[in-house]
């Protein structure tokens, strides 16, 4: 018999960050979270100033055989009108009464505070992990996003779930032949706009942060906010996004276009493919994993695309080209050998074009779900 009982000690805590670690274990495409990330966020319960969470683990002949976490994302409530809780961080054996108790657990704990949907797996913005991988199981996954079986999908549309919202991720390599066109575009794109690219020399990677940090939530903001589970971060949120990936960011994957007073006006923000580093240590950051980190940080072959973002009076402009052929530099110069996209939205055909200027390919896709709660 399966039981489910409610996070609530120290116990439960360690039990909730490791039963993945179990459950993963020997499987070579699986990347853990950080595990001091994961004990941060437990240890405060999941709270934040506009969010609450609920964590349950599921139990039976006293050993774990799965997990999740409930969100109540207030800001996104507001912001859209809607009464919607998230389910994330769900883990679980190949048995669809596990499944079923867990999913009943959060969809009880919603109702209970007034809300009548439930979607996904989304964090609490969509800089958290999410999306269930749907197609390509057998592919290198990226330390930013999650990986699963594919078995979680039945366990979850079995629950009642059903297609909200899918992603299709790529795979990018050097072309055969440079485009010059792009380059030629990228020139003309910052003379006639009277715009720069940031310099990196002659500033610390922690200034230059501090320096960019604002246009660049600014200009998120502006640009993300209409998107699929998009939520606006907090002052706080900020501070954890930047000091999460502190380590692993590097200027020379970084370009910031500025106008002549320095507002950006946009981004391509880009981080080593750490995922093979931290997987030996089940996300602790070991002496031997922080040595791993540092290696890759250092000579990266993989480079994840993190965040991209062009402010919409300058959308028009082609001054994706720079940003663009900014990548096309990374390839041919700095010894990377390909990028990972993360999430383009299926819909989101602006985005996908600008792939045919590499070598592309699609090699992943995720989803989200979503299932009306009745009384």
């Amino acid at each position: 018999m399966t039981t489910i009982r409610k996070v609530t000690t120290p116990r439960d805590i360690r039990e909730f960050i490791r039963f993945p670690l179990r459950l993963y274990k020997g499987n070579p495409w699986y990347v853990p979270a950080l595990y001091g990330d994961e004990k941060k966020l437990l240890k405060n319960g999941g709270r934040t100033r506009d969010a609450e969470a609920v964590f349950f683990l599921a139990v039976r002949d006293g050993k774990t055989v799965g997990r999740i976490q409930g969100i109540e994302q207030k800001e996104y409530n507001r912001a859209h009108g809607t009464k919607k809780v998230r389910f994330t961080r769900f883990d679980a054996i190949d048995d669809e009464e596990v499944a079923l108790k867990l999913f009943e657990a959060v969809e009880n704990w919603a109702r209970e505070r007034g809300l009548n949907e439930a979607v996904g797996p989304l964090g609490y913005s969509d800089l958290d992990r999410e999306g269930l991988l749907i197609e390509g199981f057998d592919q290198e996954q990226t330390f930013e996003e999650q990986y699963n079986y594919e078995y979680y999908a039945r366990l979850i549309e079995k629950a009642g779930y059903v297609k909200d919202a899918d992603w299709l991720e790529f795979q990018l390599r050097k072309p055969e032949k440079r485009p010059e066109m792009l380059e030629r575009l990228s020139r003309r794109t910052l003379e006639l706009n009277r715009l720069h690219v940031a310099p990196t020399a002659g500033i610390s990677k922690k200034a230059y942060v501090e320096k960019y940090r604002d246009g660049l939530f600014d200009c998120l903001d502006e640009c993300y906010r209409e998107l699929y589970g998009t939520v606006k971060l907090t002052r706080e949120a900020q501070d954890e996004l930047i000091g999460q990936f502190m380590l692993i960011v590097r200027k020379e994957f970084a370009v910031f276009i500025c106008d002549a007073d320095e507002n950006v006006i946009a981004f391509g923000l880009c981080f080593p493919g750490i995922g093979k580093a931290v997987q030996k240590s089940g996300g602790r950051l070991t002496p031997m994993a922080l040595l791993r980190i540092l290696k890759t940080v250092r000579k990266p072959k993989t480079i994840d695309l993190g965040l991209v973002a062009v402010r919409p009076q300058y959308q028009s402009k082609a001054v994706n080209a720079v940003i663009l052929n900014y990548m096309q530099d990374m390839l041919e110069n700095m010894g990377v050998e390909k990028f990972e996209t993360n999430l383009n939205l299926e819909d989101n055909t602006a985005v996908m074009a600008q792939w045919k200027y590499f070598d592309a390919r699609q090699n992943k896709r995720r989803r989200s779900y979503i299932k009306k709660l009745g009384e």
